[in-house]
């Protein structure tokens, strides 16, 4: 009786697994006949997103510059000399007409002296040659004397006419240069540098004293070389200039002068602003900010945390709208601002662009937009 009961819980058990097998092995086939089943269980991640598009973009710049004159002037003598005085220094306003420095006249004066009687003596030269001209040409008329005669008297008078001629023109040059010993201004300004004390001996074109006019002012700035390079046209365009240690004296200038090419070491160019009626306390040496907004073109922004990257460039996710997954996108970044990056090539208007969670996603992932 024990072997029976023992044989029949011994079937009943292994019974009841084979069902349970059987079981697993339906729902199993069932499974696997309905994929689209199988598909509703995978997790649709619900996104943050922004639809992109085109706008103009500037970019602020600022930089630090210097007042200048618009125009600053070497002033030199025309003649070689000893400088005897210097009536001027740094600082010194000058005015139209007056002496700013001498040289030592003498030399000149005894110029003068000589081409003055250089002058009377050619002078007296001609008068006896106008008189013996005359005499000649009655006598040819009388038969006296011959063509040949005349001719040398009438050359003897023009020679001495030219002689006169250029006595007149010794006398002008040497009393110019008797003028020269002292240097006087053309133009009102401003003092800015001196080059030459008295007593040293001064050659013709050597810079005596250097002067600022009174013909305006110029913030002048050194511009980086790759500003040139993003086809910013800054020539007439406006900026603000500040001194730098109180910003609230401000003006507006206008870009007037670029340098043809860039230093050679520095890398940058040389731009100056000219300053319309700006404030007194923008003087000559004041240390100033200019700030101006360029254009950058057409460009995307989109916020900083939408940035990911495939392989080492940047990129995207950008949402695929027929289906809603998404698609990771290469990008070309313009720049970057404190919250936000510039795109310039990569997308298209209209695009969807995932601007949370970004490390999460993976290619062909759907997701659920939040936004509408």
């Amino acid at each position: 009786m024990n072997k029976i009961q023992y044989l029949y819980h011994f079937v009943n058990k292994y019974t009841i697994i084979g069902v349970i097998f059987l079981v697993i092995l339906i729902i199993s086939i069932k499974l696997l006949n309905n994929p689209k089943k199988s598909e509703k269980s995978e997790v649709i991640r619900p996104v943050h997103t922004i639809i992109v598009e085109h706008q103009l973009t500037k970019k602020s710049l600022s930089l630090t510059g210097e007042i200048l004159a618009k125009n600053e002037l070497d002033l030199s003598f025309r003649i070689d000399g000893k400088l005897i005085q210097r009536l001027v220094s740094i600082g010194d306003l000058v005015s139209v007409g007056q002496t700013i420095a001498c040289i030592d006249p003498q030399d000149a004066k005894d110029n003068l002296s000589n081409a003055k009687a250089s002058l009377n003596e050619a002078q007296s030269f001609l008068t006896l040659s106008v008189s013996n001209e005359a005499r000649q040409k009655i006598l040819l008329s009388k038969g006296v004397i011959t063509n040949e005669t005349y001719e040398n008297a009438l050359s003897q008078l023009q020679s001495a006419q030219a002689k006169v001629d250029g006595a007149n023109a010794s006398l002008n040059q040497a009393q110019n240069r008797l003028e020269y010993t002292n240097l006087q201004m053309d133009v009102a300004g401003v003092v800015t540098s001196t080059k030459a004390e008295a007593g040293e001996i001064i050659k013709a074109g050597q810079a005596i004293i250097s002067v600022a006019t009174n013909e305006g002012l110029d913030a002048v700035f050194n511009v980086p070389e790759q500003l040139f390079h993003n086809e910013n046209k800054i020539e007439n365009l406006p900026v603000e200039v500040s001194l730098s240690h109180s910003s609230s004296i401000k003006t507006i200038g206008i870009v007037r002068e670029i340098s043809p090419q860039a230093d050679s070491i520095t890398r940058t160019f040389t731009v100056k602003v000219a300053l319309n009626n700006p404030p007194k306390e923008l003087k000559l040496g004041s240390t100033v900010t200019g700030s101006v907004n360029l254009n950058q073109g057409s460009a995307i922004e989109i916020p900083v945390m939408a940035l990911n990257k495939s392989g080492a460039n940047p990129a995207v996710w950008v949402v695929d709208k027929t289906n809603n997954t998404v698609n990771l996108r290469n990008i070309k970044i313009l720049s970057y601002t404190q919250d936000s990056i510039i795109i310039s090539d990569g997308l298209e208007n209209g695009e969807i662009v995932v601007i949370a969670g970004v490390n999460s996603l993976y290619q062909g992932q759907v997701v659920k937009l939040l936004e509408k």
